[in-house]
């Protein structure tokens, strides 16, 4: 993954996306303005479900040329 930002902010989550072929979930999530989604058969398809609506601290870079999650925390 290249490019990697920090963002912090109100996460919401956009939409389902497809599965992967191993049957793993996949999200598309907007913080602060950036939209990125969950990488393929990730553990954060299952856990980004849990920061809904939290304030949360994102890393995102670029992987294959699209926005993806690369870590997730919740901030108080």
């Amino acid at each position: 993954m290249k490019n990697i930002t920090s963002h912090t902010g109100t996460l919401s989550i956009v939409k389902r996306e497809p599965s992967s072929l191993s049957g793993n979930p996949r999200f598309t999530c907007e913080v602060d303005g950036y939209r990125f989604k969950t990488t393929v058969d990730s553990m954060h398809g299952y856990a980004i479900q849990n920061y809904q609506d939290e304030r949360v601290t994102v890393a995102i870079g670029t992987h294959y040329g699209q926005l993806s999650l690369h870590s997730i925390h919740q901030t108080t």
